[in-house]
C-alpha cells in the first residue's frame, strides 16, 4: 500500500509554556492540493515549517513517504512564500539555476560543462512554463511583483520536489493578478505531479483551489492563560465540484476571526 506524502502522529509545537500546536493527526495524500486556513495566530505557518523539516515536534512524529521527515529542508520539498524569495543581484534564468547549483553542488555552488548546460536548458524550459521565457535575462527589480512571484515558483520547481508549500503566495498581489496566479498554479499543480500545501487566508481561494481544505484552530481556551492550549485541525473538508461552490460558515466565521 502506498504510504501518503505526509503524515502528522499526535504532533505537539510547544515554546516553554506556549503551545502552538497540539494533538495535530493528519495524513496528506500524494497528488492533493491542501489549503490551509484558520485565524492569523492559529499556528498555519509553523504546521508549513513542520512539513518542510524547518522546524522539529516538540512532541509526536512526521513521516514522509513512510519515513521519519529529515531533520532539514530537502530538495524534495520546495516552497513559496508571499514575500519573493528571489535574489536581486541574478537575472531570472540564473535565480531559476541556482536551486540546481545548491542540489547538484552542495558545497562549492557550482555547475561545469555538462551538468551546468543541463541546469541552464531546464531553468530556460521552467522560465517558459511560467511566462517568463521573454524575461530569462531580467532583474528582478525590472519584474512586476506578479512575475517574480512566477519566478519564485520556477526557482522552488527546479530541484523537482514532490511536495510544494505555498505560504500566502497570491496575498500581495492585485486581484486580475491573482487569477492568473491560480491558473498557473494549478496547472503546475496537474503538470508537475505534485502534492501542495497552501497556506491562505482568503476562504474563496481555499475552496477554489483546493482537493481538500484544512482549517487549524484552537479547540479550547483559557482566558486566564491563552497560550495554555494549542491549534489542531478542527475542520478538514475534502471538495468534489459541488462543495467547492459553497463555503460552510463555521469556517467563514474561523478565517473571519
Amino acid at each position: 500500500m502506498t504510504p501518503p506524502a505526509l503524515s502528522f502522529r499526535n504532533v505537539w509545537v510547544e515554546y516553554g509554556d506556549n503551545v502552538v500546536l497540539e494533538k495535530l493527526s493528519l495524513d496528506i495524500a500524494r497528488g492533493a492540493f491542501v489549503s490551509i486556513v484558520g485565524p492569523s495566530g492559529a499556528g498555519k505557518s509553523t504546521f508549513l515549517r513542520l512539513a518542510l523539516g524547518q522546524e522539529e515536534p516538540t512532541r509526536g512524529e512526521i513521516l514522509l513517504d513512510g519515513e521519519p521527515i529529515p531533520a532539514e529542508p530537502g530538495p524534495d520539498r520546495g516552497v513559496v512564500f508571499q514575500r519573493y524569495s528571489v535574489f536581486p543581484h541574478m537575472s531570472a534564468l540564473e535565480n531559476v539555476m541556482f536551486g540546481a547549483r545548491c542540489e547538484q553542488a552542495p558545497v562549492s555552488g557550482m555547475l561545469a560543462g555538462r551538468a551546468r548546460r543541463r541546469a541552464r536548458e531546464e531553468a530556460a524550459a521552467l522560465l517558459h512554463q511560467v511566462g517568463l521565457g521573454a524575461a530569462m535575462k531580467a532583474y528582478p527589480r525590472a519584474l512586476s511583483g506578479g512575475m517574480q512571484q512566477r519566478l519564485a515558483i520556477a526557482q522552488a520547481l527546479i530541484t523537482r520536489p514532490r511536495i510544494l508549500l505555498l505560504d500566502e503566495p497570491f496575498g500581495a498581489l492585485d486581484p486580475g493578478v491573482r487569477l492568473d496566479m491560480h491558473e498557473l498554479i494549478t496547472g503546475l499543480w496537474r503538470d508537475h505531479g505534485l502534492t501542495i500545501l497552501m497556506v491562505t487566508h482568503d476562504i474563496k481561494e481555499a475552496f477554489k483551489l483546493g482537493t481538500r481544505v484544512i482549517a487549524i484552530d484552537k479547540r479550547r481556551r483559557d482566558p486566564h492563560a491563552p497560550n495554555r492550549f494549542g491549534s489542531t485541525a478542527v475542520y478538514d473538508f475534502p471538495l468534489d465540484e459541488k462543495a467547492r461552490r459553497t463555503v460552510p460558515p463555521e469556517v467563514a466565521a474561523l478565517t473571519a476571526a
